[in-house]
């Protein structure tokens, strides 16, 4: 009797999956292997961010602009970055994380294309516009991503990252400028083909998430303060203001305040050290204090940030270019601190359907902390005090913000819930998951 089809299909023999009838799976990262690689764009993204501090200096020489000039270079940069955020920070959620960082690492191509040609101011504004604006985009999308890979690594690996490159960005560069041929294209062309080699990597990676509609709508910025978060956020908003300020600070006028104080010996090597060991000290504070209660990382940021810069003030003053840097890895270590205090001193009492604006609100404070101080300030050295008057006018407002930060948390200690005392960046962690 003629076997049924039934008995047919079930001895049909099934293809191995190594059939030359089958193609190969196309060969992908692991997810240790991607998480680095996400990582490393970080690093280099706020790199290139810091890479033309040390050459403020030789543009100013060949182009004959103002320190005026060089701070609305610096200013423009955050302000890209704040725009990026608010627009396309979401984008990956609808578009997938591999899309939007290829789009944003060819963004950074195109800018540091543009910084090696650049022959004028206007130029190099609009390299750092474009540079901006790919940084912001790829944020987003970089630090959603490593969380998708890993939670408690990827947490920890965003949090490092943007000190280390920061400060190594104005540290290689510095190098640079000091020792080698071209000091205005060679950087920048290094810097180009890190960023190809990365965008190569991440067409290697497995994407972490499924497309899904409202790409468009996601471009519209969503900004909210709930009326239960009003408190903790107007006291964790100067804290934010003042350490982020203080980067823009070493961003805008570390160069030149090194300069004077050496008499211009070392300066280019020195100025690109400021910013290394304020990045440096920012990344080491997180890494040690990962797990210290949000009021308490909040308290010691605020006071650490007082006291360096209070010491980097008596440092101008004095003349003393190791009180300098002394106060700068103190300093360091409250950016540090204050940074990832204030944001776990707020996020962990957002609502899930909250989050994504009140932190969107977090990074503006911050982003304008950045940009807007050091515009002020490059203003003021030209038509105001000069450059000493100016960096102790602009450091005695950042004391100013820290201490009515440290003001109003002391104020709202009777008010506070349990929670927040006691929240650490495990469970900032899992909350934002």
């Amino acid at each position: 009797m003629p076997n049924s089809p039934t008995t047919l299909d079930t001895r049909r023999p099934t293809p191995s999956r190594h059939s030359r009838a089958d193609p190969r799976p196309p060969r992908r990262l692991s997810a240790t292997a991607s998480l680095l690689l996400l990582a490393s764009i970080i690093v280099s993204l706020l790199a290139s961010s810091s890479a033309p501090t040390p050459l403020y200096a030789t543009y100013q020489a060949q182009w004959h602009f103002t320190p005026l000039t060089t701070t609305i270079v610096f200013g423009v940069y955050a302000m890209a970055v704040l725009a990026a955020l608010l627009t396309l920070g979401r984008l990956s959620d609808h578009l997938g994380r591999k899309p939007v960082l290829l789009a944003a690492l060819a963004g950074q191509v195109i800018a540091m294309i543009l910084m090696t040609t650049a022959d004028g101011v206007p130029q190099l504004l609009i390299a750092r516009v474009a540079q901006g604006l790919a940084t912001g985009a790829a944020l987003g999308a970089l630090g959603a991503g490593m969380m998708d890979l890993h939670r408690d690594r990827g947490a920890l690996a965003n949090s490092v990252a943007p000190g280390i490159g920061t400060g190594t960005g104005a540290m290689l560069s510095a190098l640079v400028v000091q020792f080698l041929p071209a000091p205005t294209h060679l950087i920048y062309l290094l810097l180009l083909a890190v960023f190809a080699l990365q965008a190569a990597g991440v067409l290697l990676m497995p994407e972490t998430v499924t497309r899904k509609s409202g790409a468009l709508a996601s471009l519209t910025p969503e900004i909210s303060l709930p009326r239960t978060l009003r408190g903790p956020v107007l006291t964790a908003a100067p804290v934010l203001f003042a350490v982020w300020a203080l980067a823009g600070f070493y961003g805008a006028l570390g160069p030149a305040l090194t300069r004077q104080l050496t008499g211009g010996t070392g300066s280019v090597l020195l100025g690109g050290l400021a910013l290394f060991v304020l990045a440096g000290a920012a990344a080491l504070a997180v890494i040690l204090q990962r797990n210290t209660p949000a009021r308490r990382l909040v308290t010691t940021g605020v006071a650490a940030t007082v006291i360096g810069v209070a010491g980097v003030l008596a440092s101008l003053s004095a003349g003393s270019v190791t009180g300098f840097f002394v106060a700068t890895v103190i300093a360091g270590l409250g950016f540090g601190g204050g940074f990832q205090g204030g944001i776990r001193f707020v996020m962990p009492l957002a609502a899930p359907h909250q989050r994504a604006g009140v932190l969107s609100l977090l990074y503006t404070v911050s982003y304008l902390g950045l940009g807007l101080p050091a515009m002020v300030a490059g203003y003021l050295i030209v038509h105001v005090g000069g450059l000493y008057t100016t960096a102790r006018e602009y450091g005695a407002v950042v004391i100013l913000l820290a201490a009515s930060a440290l003001l109003g948390l002391l104020l709202r200690r009777q008010d506070e819930t349990p929670g927040l005392v006691v929240v650490t960046s495990d469970q900032i962690d899992a909350a934002l998951e």
